[in-house]
């Protein structure tokens, strides 16, 4: 614990080419932060240079090496939780960096069997099934099995977010969720069976559900969260809904994560303009699942 014991929340900059840098700085000061926890950075060295608004191996691996250091200290319970601005997935890549993005390094520096990425918002709850694959490549990745343990993770962690008994949807991969096989075979041949098989283990939840319906029924009430098959069913409705207001979870991780709701903003680097305001809801909520004084 921090001052008066307030959570530790360690703040990871990001790509150092990107607005990372900025908003962490930001976040850090932010006066709502500071009432719940004590933040602190992890980046490069100020002596570092970088080719602000570029993609680059050497901003990778800063980007890398920084989230590393602030894993290793969670792990260590040197710090409460964790709240990372945004990576380049091309500048990881050049620096060979073999994980796409924070949710799969992240796995696999905790060891984590299972994970899941969540897009937490007062309005609306989305867990993706899949994340950072080819939209070619979904159908295939979308099997009973991930879609069942997708499903148990979620019920799983839901209470630490207030429900206790989270009401789950599951968008259908289809259009329509398929018209019972007219529009394809997915949501029938796989989907429905994932859904009968968690409900038989007392999991509440509906689906496959059309897409385009039900993430309007999640905000009027009728479920808290909802698993959308592929990355842009489930990000276009959320950051239309909270862009800037959304946080990005981890679930399944043994420590707290949380992130923004955007990318690096390579076009506005370096102009002192960057929008902190999702990587503030991010380093909140990480203090309050760490545990902050309310």
């Amino acid at each position: 614990m921090g001052e008066r014991g307030k959570p530790i929340v360690g703040i990871t900059v990001g790509d150092p080419a990107g607005i990372g840098p900025e908003i962490a700085t930001k976040a850090a000061e932010d006066a709502s932060v500071l009432a719940v926890c004590t933040p602190v950075l992890y980046g490069p060295s100020p002596a570092e240079t970088f080719d602000v608004g570029r993609i680059s191996a050497k901003a990778g691996q800063a980007a890398y090496d920084a989230i590393v250091r602030a894993v290793a200290d969670a792990q260590q319970g040197k710090i409460a939780a964790v709240a990372t601005a945004p990576i380049n997935k091309e500048a990881f890549a050049a620096a060979r960096v073999p994980w796409r993005g924070h949710t799969e390094l992240l796995a696999h520096l905790t060891g984590a069997p299972r994970v899941a990425m969540m897009f937490h918002s007062d309005a609306l709850r989305v867990v993706l099934a899949t994340i950072h694959i080819p939209l070619a490549d979904v159908p295939r990745a979308l099997t009973r099995e991930s879609l069942e343990a997708t499903i148990a993770l979620t019920a799983a962690e839901m209470p630490r977010f207030g429900w206790p008994a989270p009401r789950l949807a599951l968008a259908g991969l289809n259009p329509h969720a398929g018209e019972h096989g007219l529009i394809g075979l997915e949501d029938d041949a796989v989907l429905a069976p994932a859904v009968a098989a968690c409900q038989e283990r007392g999991v509440t939840i509906e689906g496959p559900l059309p897409a385009d319906t039900v993430f309007v029924r999640a905000m009027r009430g009728e479920f808290d969260a909802v698993i959308a098959c592929y990355h842009d069913q489930g990000l276009i409705p959320m950051k239309l809904v909270a862009f800037g207001r959304a946080v990005n979870v981890t679930l399944g991780l043994p420590i707290i994560r949380t992130s923004v709701d955007h990318g690096t903003a390579f076009d506005i680097a370096g102009r002192a303009v960057a929008d902190p305001s999702s990587l503030v809801h991010a380093v909140l909520l990480a203090a309050r699942l760490a545990g902050a004084p309310a």
